[in-house]
């Protein structure tokens, strides 16, 4: 299995750094959940237990992501997340996208970054974040579509 690795977050043994060619393509979402410190599964992520995406790396640097709620998510999660912008890869083991469109008006003109870790066809993503104060790890699994 071949296994490139980016950032703490992953504990992958054997891993190597992300190139920018592991990242170009487009991916679709398999999975996106919250962990603990520890990197142990909580619960589903903010879409609930069953969300659909795609995620674009653009050779030129461009990177779309639109995410959605599965129809069975419980009442109250936001139904879309979702932003357009710029993505550079830092030292081969974390992405950083710079978000220029958004329905977010807060997250417009800030830098998101995320633990980079590529298996074969799936790209894993390890977002962390405070939301209110309280610390949040979230993880988005893409599997590669081309």
């Amino acid at each position: 299995m071949r296994t490139e690795r980016a950032g703490a977050a992953a504990g992958v043994p054997g891993a190597r750094a992300v190139t920018p060619q592991a990242v170009v393509g487009t991916w679709r979402l398999v999975s996106f959940h919250e962990t603990d410190e520890t990197g142990t599964a909580r619960h589903e992520g903010p879409l609930g237990p069953d969300p659909t995406g795609q995620l674009m790396y653009l050779p030129d640097g461009q990177v779309s992501v639109h995410m959605m709620r599965a129809p069975d998510a419980p009442p109250g999660t936001p139904s879309y997340m979702g932003y357009s912008g710029t993505w550079r890869l830092v030292d081969g083991t974390t992405l950083v996208h710079r978000i220029a469109i958004t329905p977010r008006r807060d997250w417009v003109g800030t830098e998101q970054a995320r633990d980079v870790v590529r298996e074969e066809d799936r790209l894993t993503l390890y977002a962390h974040t405070r939301i209110q104060g309280v610390p949040h790890h979230r993880v988005l699994v893409w599997q590669r579509v081309t």
